[in-house]
Formats: C-alpha cells, sequence, structure tokens
C-alpha cells in the first residue's frame, strides 16, 4: 500500500452521494484550504440520485420545516434546516444548470425530468471547483492520529486535517449504502441510534391484496402501538401483490417499522372513504338505501371506490349482490367499520432493497448543528442520512442533505 502525502491539509470526504457532493462543492465554493478528495467505492457514484423519484430526483419541497422530519430532536434539524433554506437550493440549482419546476404537493423536479442531469450537473460543478473525485475507490478505516486523520484505502494510506462521513444508511445497498459509514461512526466513537427502513413499501398476509394489484386511490392511514395512534396520513395507496405501497404508506412504514423495533405490537388501520367517520359513512349509505334500494351492494360501493376495490370488500362481507334494501343492520355495519376502519395485516417491509431513506444513525445531538463537526472527534464530521433524521416523502431527504452539506461546509472553511 502507498503512503501518499500531500503539501497542504486534505479534506478527505467518504461518499459521493448527494449529501458528499454537495459538501465537496460547497467547501470550494466558499474557500477550503487544501485539497478535497471525494472517495466513493462506485465507479459510478450517484446511483441512489438517479434512482430516485421515479428517475427524476424530487430535488427538494416548495415547504419544508422541521416538522417534516422523525429521528432527532425538531429544533436541531430546524438550525441546519434554517442555514441553508428551499429558496437557496433552488437558487444553487439553477447556478448549475438545472432549473426546477414544482408539481403536486409542492414536489421540486428538474425541468429536464430526468435524475441524471442532477447527478452530472453536481460532478461537472465539482470538477470545476478542483474537487478531486476517487470514483472505485472505497475507504476502509478512517483513524486518529494526532491532530489529523489516516485515511485508509485499498490501494492508499494518506493524512487529512477533516473527514466527512457522507456515505449514507442502509436503503437501497445496490448503490453502495452498506452501513459501512455507521460502523465507522461507531468505532470513533459515536452512538447509532438502531437503523429500519423508511419510505418503504408493505407486505401483507392473506390474499385480499392480489387481485387489486396495480389499482391506486386516496385513502387514510392510522398506525396504532402501545394503545395509542402514533401515526396519522392521508394520500394515495397503490395495492401491489405483496401488499401495499403508495406515498401514504411510505411516510406509515416508519412508525409502524420503528414501533416493531421498540417491541410494540403495531397495527395499520385504513379508512378508504377520507373524510368520512363512521357515522357519516353510514349515514350515506342508509341514503343511499333509501333512494336506491335496488342498488347491489358493489354498484353502491363502487361510488366511492374503484370497482375492483368495490368488489372485492362487498366479496368479503358476502354482499356483493345484496340489494341495499335488504341489508341487515348488523350488516350494513360490519360493512361500514370494513370501510372506515380496516385493519391492513402488515407482517414485514420489503426491507432495505426498497426502502428511499434510512430511519435511525448518529443521533444529531452528538455533532455541532453549527458546523456538523462531532463533539466526540474535533476535525470529524457528518452529513445527510449517516445521521438520525429522515424526512417524508417529496424532496424532504434531499434537502436534509443539501442543507447539512452547506452547514459542514461552513464549518470545514472556518477561520479563514
Amino acid at each position: 500500500m502507498r503512503r501518499i502525502t500531500y503539501p497542504r491539509p486534505v479534506i478527505a470526504i467518504v461518499g459521493a452521494g448527494a449529501a458528499g457532493l454537495a459538501t465537496a462543492i460547497f467547501a470550494a465554493r466558499r474557500g477550503a484550504r487544501g485539497p478535497i478528495l471525494l472517495f466513493d467505492g462506485a465507479r459510478r457514484p450517484g446511483a441512489k440520485i438517479l434512482v430516485s423519484g421515479g428517475s427524476r430526483c424530487n430535488v427538494t419541497n416548495a415547504a419544508v420545516t422541521e416538522s417534516d422530519f422523525n429521528g432527532s430532536p425538531r429544533h436541531l434539524v430546524r438550525r441546519v434546516l434554517r442555514a441553508l433554506g428551499v429558496a437557496e437550493t433552488v437558487a444553487f440549482f439553477r447556478e448549475i444548470g438545472v432549473p426546477l419546476h414544482e408539481e403536486e404537493h409542492g414536489k421540486l423536479f428538474p425541468d429536464a425530468n430526468r435524475s441524471r442531469v442532477v447527478l452530472q450537473a453536481l460532478l461537472d460543478e465539482a470538477s470545476r471547483r478542483g474537487v478531486v473525485l476517487r470514483a472505485g475507490e472505497r475507504v476502509e478505516a478512517v483513524d486518529r492520529v494526532g491532530a489529523g486523520w489516516a485515511v485508509r484505502t485499498a490501494r492508499e494510506s494518506l493524512e487529512a486535517s477533516s473527514v466527512v462521513l457522507a456515505t449514507g444508511g442502509l436503503s437501497l445497498p445496490k448503490t453502495g449504502s452498506d452501513g459501512h459509514g455507521l460502523r465507522m461512526a461507531k468505532a470513533l466513537g459515536h452512538a447509532v441510534v438502531p437503523t429500519t427502513p423508511a419510505l418503504v413499501p408493505l407486505v401483507f398476509s392473506g390474499s385480499f391484496h392480489v387481485p387489486l394489484s396495480g389499482i391506486a386511490h386516496h385513502v387514510e392511514l392510522v398506525v396504532r402501538a402501545g394503545g395509542r395512534i402514533i401515526d396519522r396520513g392521508s394520500g394515495s395507496l397503490l395495492w401491489t401483490h405483496f401488499g401495499v405501497s403508495g406515498p401514504v404508506v411510505l411516510d406509515a412504514s416508519r412508525a409502524w417499522l420503528r414501533a416493531r423495533l421498540e417491541g410494540l405490537e403495531a397495527a395499520l388501520e385504513s379508512n378508504l372513504l377520507p373524510g368520512r367517520d363512521f357515522a357519516a359513512a353510514e349515514a350515506d349509505l342508509v341514503g343511499l338505501s333509501v333512494a336506491s334500494p335496488r342498488l347491489t351492494v358493489t354498484r353502491a360501493l363502487s361510488r366511492w371506490l374503484p370497482a375492483a376495490v368495490a368488489e372485492a370488500v362487498s366479496g368479503e362481507a358476502g354482499l356483493a349482490e345484496m340489494p341495499l334494501g335488504r341489508l341487515r343492520r348488523d350488516e350494513r355495519r360490519g360493512l361500514v367499520r370494513a370501510l372506515v376502519a380496516r385493519p391492513l395485516p402488515v407482517v414485514d417491509s420489503r426491507g432495505y432493497g426498497f426502502a428511499e431513506v434510512t430511519a435511525g444513525g448518529v443521533p444529531l445531538a452528538e455533532v455541532d448543528t453549527r458546523t456538523m463537526e462531532s463533539r466526540r472527534r474535533r476535525g470529524l464530521f457528518l452529513v445527510g442520512e449517516m445521521l438520525d433524521v429522515d424526512g417524508r416523502i417529496g424532496g424532504f431527504n434531499f434537502q436534509w442533505a443539501w442543507s447539512s452539506a452547506w452547514v459542514a461546509a461552513g464549518g470545514l472553511c472556518r477561520g479563514l
């Protein structure tokens, strides 16, 4: 193994995903001293950027606050987000040739509608700013040596004045996120909050969902654990051959998985008629039976639900061809419960291989949120998904990457 010595202190950034690339670019823009070396184990970095947002890359959201995130205390998240807000993020991407436009729910996408444009713009800007990308060179270890750091890869060992860990969590391991950075942080004295997948599809038992595969519609979901509701949301649910996916499910998945991690019995419940409670749904069904007593239950439910879902719910109750006018009170009430308080038989998630982000990681309290420098090891910085901060779906996790990178860049350049 060769030993490399640079004439000036090196900033070594481990991980060339969104947070790592942005940290390198921002540090160079803000006048960081010495070479900036950006290491990544993949020969073609940025794979997670390429697959995000349906390969369109949801860069950020029009409205981002600390309430959009879970994990670490929100006042600490707020401090980081305020350092680089949405307006500054949009301006940065415009400067590097990636204008953004707003879509449903405030999601901001590149005008080109291609994630490759985002990645290439970041790589080009890093190159213009003199960042040295060491693709295909995985950092195997980072060790404290005197007042600096020894960074070791399979090819070489070099000295660095500062190290930034930006390797992400464990989500989408095919892109290189295998938890190695978290293991390095733990070896360097940091706590690591146990991790779970987040923003991940859920797997069901039974077969109710199978014939509905491919159907999407609006629902309300609640997650219950420990005798109380711990999460509530509404949005589009997508039925699949394995269970469910869709934005509202991805957001709810975190709460279900974290509750299970804590040893609680977690339950997911759906309201297929969002905006209606039991009383309202029953009143609507009674009114419809008075107006159209010969209308079958399936056809009645099809007025509010996709036809296949209506057929599945009514068939499950054994009432598919029953005229509304002949429904007994107990049958009607059982049907309403199946609509507005339907238990969903979750047995697991699809795992890190299908998760958009990792929940858990290094507690944000263990870094100085004014600089992202470790409170345990001077000269060590942590950004992005390394930290116990995960956002809901809609561009929030990318904004965390950009904001934490900006703060870290300021920390790397302090004293200039």
